[in-house]
């Protein structure tokens, strides 16, 4: 009897007490927005090989005038998602030989790695006309947060009306799609192996509902997910939720699934969705540091998945 007690005791401590020590081991966020030292916007989330999550994010100026003044890119990584580091800025409009001459228009960008390079992909006008000589840059460089020299842009992508926001995602195998859009189309194609020219010519994603900007796609036990802006409108100012898509393909067609994120006070919204240590993020802006929709702060919160795979509404924090 004696023997059985003390085992028991023994289980009890690894239960009650493994248990407890799980729950204190959970990541727990810092405040948002966590980046206020500058306003930031449009935050596209990696974890890279150095075991660090980075994220991508366009710079909102202030005073602000119209996003017509973001003109620079700033890099920031964590490895705990609490502490973040400022890498500074990467990239700006005065080193894009084909950009505009007034500057200006640098807004939502991403990131990839492949073969020992990393490929930042920027949208960029080329000309006066702004929103009719839209361009997706490519800067390449051998470091995830500095040393990015600007390449070229990439080619045959045809009608450039309003089309912004380039999204990367390279699959398992190692093949490497590109996706944009704006102004409600949203397309996407396979990119060659030099991963800064397309492969074949742009389909349309078939099965979006509301497209209106900001495509992200990730992929999660063999589901693809392509996530996106709506055109959601409240007392006639801009009030974007973020959608979501599912599909067996990581060019579709898209089974519409839903919102996953709600309005976040801002003119625009515009998300990332990442994996980190075993639990899953969803990166965004609000406009809590400014109290104006035009001057953005990067925040992030805890994202869940139900059983079926679809997709539990984020509790903004």
């Amino acid at each position: 009897m004696r023997n059985l007690s003390l085992s028991l005791a023994i289980a009890s401590i690894f239960l009650f007490g493994g248990c407890q020590n799980s729950k204190q081991q959970e990541v727990v966020l810092g405040p948002n927005p966590f980046i206020k030292h500058i306003y930031t916007a449009d935050p596209s989330a990696h974890v890279w090989g150095d075991g660090r999550l980075y994220v991508y994010a366009s710079h909102d100026i202030d005073p602000p005038r119209g996003c017509d003044l973001m003109d620079r890119y700033h890099v920031f990584s964590t490895d705990d998602m609490v502490n973040w580091t400022d890498h500074g800025e990467i990239l700006n409009s005065s080193q894009v030989p084909w950009g505009r001459e007034e500057g200006g228009f640098m807004w939502a960008p991403d990131c990839a790695y492949k073969n020992g390079t990393y490929y930042f992909y920027f949208p960029h006008p080329s000309g006066d006309d702004w929103n009719n000589t839209w361009k997706v840059g490519v800067a390449t460089s051998k470091y995830p947060a500095k040393d990015f020299e600007v390449k070229g842009y990439i080619e045959d992508l045809g009608d450039a009306f309003a089309m912004i926001d380039p999204c990367v995602f390279v699959d398992d195998d190692g093949q490497a799609y590109f996706y944009y859009g704006g102004g409600g189309r949203c397309v996407g194609a396979k990119l060659k192996e030099n991963m800064t020219e397309i492969a074949e010519p742009l389909r349309p994603m078939e099965g979006l509902e509301d497209f209106h900007e900001a495509a992200w796609v990730h992929k999660k036990d063999g589901l693809y997910y392509l996530s996106y802006a709506d055109n959601h409108a409240e007392d006639g100012k801009g009030a974007n939720r973020l959608h979501y898509a599912t599909s067996q393909s990581p060019l579709g067609p898209w089974q519409y699934q839903g919102i996953y994120l709600q309005p976040t006070g801002c003119d625009t919204s515009h998300g990332s969705i990442v994996e980190y240590k075993g639990d899953w993020y969803a990166f965004y802006h609000n406009m809590a540091l400014s109290g104006q929709g035009n001057l953005r702060s990067i925040c992030v919160d805890k994202l869940y998945y139900n059983p079926d795979g679809t997709i539990r509404e984020v509790e903004q924090h």
